[in-house]
């Protein structure tokens, strides 16, 4: 049988100096738990249109559609903001996204014991917080048609277009309810059916798929009510279902629960290949951080807990990803910290390099 392939796309900025202490896992797991997989590299984003003129070449997008995971690292930076929209490093990472089919991101907001203090509210409300967050990816607003600026009566409009089909809205929505089934058996979707007819739309589909997984407790919530409740309450949540473009926005409102963008990970899952595993790919939640940006300075937290996210759900290795997170949380009880993680007590950060170091200390005590 042959090993898991993993296509790596560093990216830009700090993508390539976090991706090497991922990739030093990998061959840990390859040396130490006989797991190994069969990993090739390409460019992606700024990295690739220095390259070869677009953000994406239709090689390493074939190469995508191949593997049994993608592991992207970061695009963007300040080098590329005067580039015409059409080849800004982000359209590599949409057309990922896009012609692979990933239609349900996951996001997980879960906040380490010895993190609770990093959080902007309250200890008490985010200790012990673990909520998944369930983005439908490749429809909505940010692919619907028309869109566009024009000029109407002389003055410059901009137009984008909220449009899903009930079939975008099931299959995400099953995703949901899925994950739900292995976590505590809550689902709250949340949309706009207040004001929005695709919002009606999408609570009638998640009804519907409701009835075919009767053991979950499914709750409806507005978008903005649901922003409000997750700096109130967060802890009422555990697995949130919605749309791509109030995903976008609740994601990046839990990840702040947790304390720093360094620490989360994010996995966008499609449709079954041939072997059965879903279309993947895995990513942290960070941007290329150009202001630390080969220093030393990055946290590669996120990037490995992406890894793991990949070997639980693509390469249905749980415990092993058990063990990784395990081991993460073992470093950081012992208050090992990039700078992003420097509490007030100060203290000399850890480099990029040494967190990898003291990572993989705590996977070999784990043997």
């Amino acid at each position: 049988m042959s090993n898991p392939s993993l296509l790596i796309l560093p990216g830009d900025g700090i993508g390539p100096e976090v991706m090497t202490q991922v990739k030093r896992i990998i061959d840990w797991y390859g040396e130490k738990r006989d797991l190994a997989f069969d990993v090739s590299e390409d460019l992606v984003g700024g990295a690739a249109y220095d390259k070869h003129g677009v953000p994406l070449s239709d090689e390493t997008m074939a190469k995508a559609q191949e593997v049994d995971a993608v592991l992207l690292g970061a695009v963007g930076g300040p080098a590329y903001d005067d580039l015409d929209f059409s080849v800004k490093p982000e359209r590599g990472l949409l057309r990922l996204r896009k012609e692979m089919d990933l239609f349900a991101n996951l996001r997980p907001a879960q906040c380490f014991d010895a993190l609770a203090d990093f959080s902007s509210l309250k200890k008490e409300l985010v200790a012990g917080l673990d909520i998944m967050i369930v983005r439908e990816l490749t429809s909505g607003i940010y692919f619907g048609e028309p869109r566009g600026i024009h000029i109407e009566d002389n003055m410059r409009i901009g137009v984008n277009t909220q449009r899903y089909t009930e079939a975008e809205i099931e299959r995400g929505a099953r995703a949901a309810f899925e994950l739900a089934m292995k976590r505590d058996k809550k689902l709250c979707s949340m949309e706009k059916a207040n004001v929005m007819e695709s919002g009606i739309l999408w609570r009638d589909v998640v009804t519907e798929v409701h009835a075919d997984y009767p053991e979950v407790e499914l709750s409806h919530m507005y978008a903005d009510n649901g922003a409000m409740q997750l700096v109130r309450a967060p802890k009422q949540f555990d697995v949130i279902y919605t749309d791509n473009l109030f995903g976008d926005i609740l994601s990046d409102c839990a990840a702040m629960l947790t304390g720093s963008l360094g620490m989360l990970p994010s996995a966008s899952l499609g449709l079954p290949m041939a072997n059965g595993r879903p279309k993947a790919m895995y990513e942290p939640v960070h941007g290329s951080a150009p202001d630390i940006t080969g220093q030393g300075k990055a946290n590669p937290i996120a990037c490995i807990l992406s890894f793991a996210m990949a070997l639980r759900y693509s390469f249905d290795e749980g415990a092993e990803a058990d063990r990784l997170e395990a081991a993460i949380e073992k470093v950081l009880a012992d208050g090992a910290r990039t700078g992003d993680l420097m509490g007030p007590e100060g203290g000399t950060p850890l480099s990029t390099v040494e967190m990898g170091d003291v990572i993989l200390a705590a996977l070999d005590a784990s043997l």
